[in-house]
């Protein structure tokens, strides 16, 4: 399979092009000539991830955050770094952000749902148009604990949990990243908790006036699902090596 056909592949499964977004989604770095039999995934395309892709000898890494985004940057600093190490090594990068949030089974939010063990979920919230999360039932009231744990949330990742429920939480809303934000919205539709990445300042205060409970699990390990669930679904389709690199991020 070459690069192409590896985009064209994301393209099937994931409809990139369909979504309005910051990033600029797809191939960010090119290896036009090179046939992939390896693939590197990570969530963020920093200079650490691209070296460990080039020692695992992978012929693309596919991360979440690119380093394409709507404004471009000069090609200076770190970013040469990062560029210059891929370049050197026939490293191809694809990016895929919002789209990778909002897939209904294979998407950051989805498999969180999948995690805990909803039947089903609808969507919920909106980035530029499109759906990004989603919200439901869980399958039994738990304490705010008890999901962080089920989702492999922990205080050295960044955890933080503001809850001031009255009784255990059966409805949630879902929306990794920085989907803090949200916790207004999914109190308006009657939702008892929002599980996201991390939140905005003034979400405390919010919390602390209402019968409302947010799981920040952080940014980071809120976004590792679905790249994760894309590397399992490229090793089981296309029978390519898939190596996952994880990061140290307490954020």
């Amino acid at each position: 399979m070459d690069l192409k056909g590896f985009a064209d592949y994301m393209e099937k499964i994931l409809s990139i092009s369909s979504f309005c977004d910051v990033s600029q989604n797809g191939i960010q770095i090119e290896c036009p000539d090179k046939e992939i039999k390896k693939v590197a995934f990570a969530v963020d395309a920093c200079l650490d991830t691209i070296e460990k892709a080039r020692d695992e000898k992978a012929d693309v890494l596919f991360v979440h955050h690119g380093i394409f985004w709507k404004d471009v940057e000069k090609v200076v600093g770190s970013h040469y770094k990062r560029i210059k190490t891929a370049l050197d090594a026939s490293l191809a990068l694809f990016a895929v952000h919002i789209p990778l949030d909002a897939h209904p089974v294979y998407g950051n939010n989805a498999q969180m749902a999948l995690r805990l063990g909803m039947e089903g979920y609808d969507p919920f919230s909106d980035f530029m148009g499109s759906p990004v999360g989603f919200k439901g039932k869980l399958p039994f009231p738990m304490r705010a604990g008890e999901i962080a744990k089920i989702l492999g949330f922990s205080y050295d990742t960044g955890l933080r949990i503001l809850d001031n429920r009255s009784s255990m939480i059966e409805s949630v809303g879902i929306v990794s990243g920085s989907g803090g934000s949200d916790a207004m919205l999914a109190f308006s539709e009657g939702l008892d908790a929002l599980i996201t990445g991390d939140m905005p300042y003034e979400t405390a205060s919010f919390v602390e006036e209402h019968d409302f409970a947010v799981i920040a699990g952080g940014h980071y390990k809120s976004e590792e699902f679905g790249v994760k669930a894309i590397s399992r679904l490229v090793s089981k389709e296309l029978g390519l090596e898939c190596v996952y690199i994880p990061e140290e991020r307490a954020l």
